[in-house]
């Protein structure tokens, strides 16, 4: 079982911080999110889902052995206590000088530890104009985690998608805004819930939201 760290442990680490990551380029990323596996626990099919973990090692990433992910009914209603599986990144995708750069942009905000796992969550959301797509279906919430990343990569003929971060649930957001390509949000796990809106279509024809979003402890076991 990975360590999660207590609040205590956490008091020297950032709340939250936006940044642009100025050598990622996500046009590079854009071609691996066609034709991705459809998340098979999430209903309407809208969702699309790859998962790898990783260390980081200097300048170098280690992918770890396949496993699945778990979270909690208490953070995840809707798919807690469900093992959930789901296909690998791209080996093409892992080999990016981009991809890299990513995973190192995240484990160096967060001061991560060289042997803390690293979950990367590729993530496609789709909307048409007789269906919403949903980034947060599971409602405002928490991921049981340290550190969240949400890098976007790519909004095509979308409206909304906006990221809110919250101290409490009935509280109003304290960060609302709409990632751009190629920022990255980074997040204190213990101190904040987040959310994204629903996204729809600019005009009659399908719209897709990309991103990748990191955690670290991975969430993941074998």
């Amino acid at each position: 079982m990975q360590k999660v760290w207590t609040a205590t442990e956490l008091e020297y680490a950032f709340l939250f911080t936006l940044r642009k990551v100025n050598s990622i380029n996500p046009e590079g990323f854009k071609a691996f999110f066609s034709n991705m596996p459809i998340d098979p626990y999430i209903k309407g099919n809208y969702r699309s889902r790859r998962l790898s973990r990783f260390t980081a090692s200097g300048n170098q990433l280690i992918k770890l052995p396949h496993g699945y992910l778990f979270q909690t009914k208490e953070y995840n209603p809707l798919v807690g206590d469900v093992k959930r599986e789901f296909a690998e990144l791209d080996d093409a995708l892992i080999e990016l000088d981009i991809f890299r750069n990513l995973v190192l942009a995240f484990s160096d905000s967060c001061k991560l530890h060289p042997e803390a796992e690293i979950g990367v969550h590729q993530i496609r959301t789709i909307c048409s104009p007789d269906n919403l797509g949903n980034p947060a279906p599971e409602g405002i919430h928490q991921d049981g985690t340290d550190f969240i990343g949400i890098f976007s990569v790519d909004r095509d003929n979308i409206e909304g998608a906006e990221t809110h971060l919250y101290t409490a649930k009935k509280e109003k957001p304290v960060f609302s805004k709409i990632l751009n390509p190629g920022e990255l949000l980074l997040v204190n796990d213990h101190d904040f819930l987040h959310f994204t809106t629903p996204i729809k279509p600019q005009t009659e024809a399908q719209g897709s939201r990309d991103v990748f979003v990191l955690t670290s402890p991975s969430l993941l076991s074998e």
